[in-house]
């Protein structure tokens, strides 16, 4: 091959090298987990000790996973910490992949909800009482065995439970001591106490999208590490 050829042939492999990099997969296509349904919310902070990330929900169409909408997002005064480790008062938000059994409010469903809702009312608790046989569970009226104290008087929260959706943290099958009423909801003035919160139009937009037919979860996390979102 002649000189120039050989030079033409180097610059049309440099110029067909580079072009952009591939675009990253989407968040969900790279979590070891995602729930098994077509829908997912995913909560990231940038580390364990942060109280603020985002929140971003999203669609699988075509065997692809779609971002829907994001928000800014609050977690636990004290940030982030492993789920299977947590334990109650901390006020450290659980990370992990969990299922949203139902959502709730002080105000009505917004339209188009097709999530469960409960709405709260004057005497609707949950409870989180280690020694209650109601211990992280709704209670309409406060159960017997269930403290005041030791429990959460939902209506009393305002507009941070305007609307909500319980997080399936300790759910199931309940350990005493690893802590109760975990929520997404509406954001209140800083961090909370282990929940995750949003803003309130971004709550009320999410409920509008949240289809329970097609097994919504959320898997709380890190950007990176040992409780990075990806590791769920």
């Amino acid at each position: 091959m002649r000189p120039r050829a050989v030079a033409l042939a180097v610059s049309s492999l440099v110029v067909l090298g580079a072009g952009p990099p591939a675009p990253s997969p989407p968040l969900p296509a790279r979590m070891a987990d995602t729930g098994g349904g077509t829908q997912l919310i995913t909560a990231v902070a940038p580390k364990r000790a942060s109280t603020t990330g985002t929140v971003t929900w999203w669609d699988r169409r075509g065997g692809r996973w779609v971002k829907k909408g994001s928000a800014r997002a609050r977690f636990g005064a004290n940030g982030l910490v492993q789920g299977t480790t947590r334990r109650q008062g901390t006020n450290t938000t659980p990370t992990g992949l969990y299922g949203l059994p139902y959502a709730f409010g002080i105000k009505a469903a917004p339209r188009g909800t097709a999530y469960e809702y409960r709405r709260v009312h004057r005497d609707s608790w949950w409870c989180q009482d280690n020694d209650s046989r109601s211990y992280n569970r709704w209670t309409e009226p406060r159960a017997a065995d269930c403290r005041a104290a030791e429990s959460e008087h939902l209506i009393t929260y305002g507009e941070r439970y305007a609307h909500a959706l319980v997080i399936g943290f300790n759910y199931e099958r309940p350990v005493r001591g690893r802590g109760a009423g975990i929520f997404l909801h509406v954001d209140g003035r800083g961090a909370t106490a282990g929940c995750v919160s949003v803003p309130k139009r971004a709550m009320r937009t999410i409920l509008r999208w949240a289809d329970p037919a097609k097994r919504p979860h959320i898997a709380v996390g890190t950007a990176s590490g040992t409780t990075a979102v990806t590791r769920y």
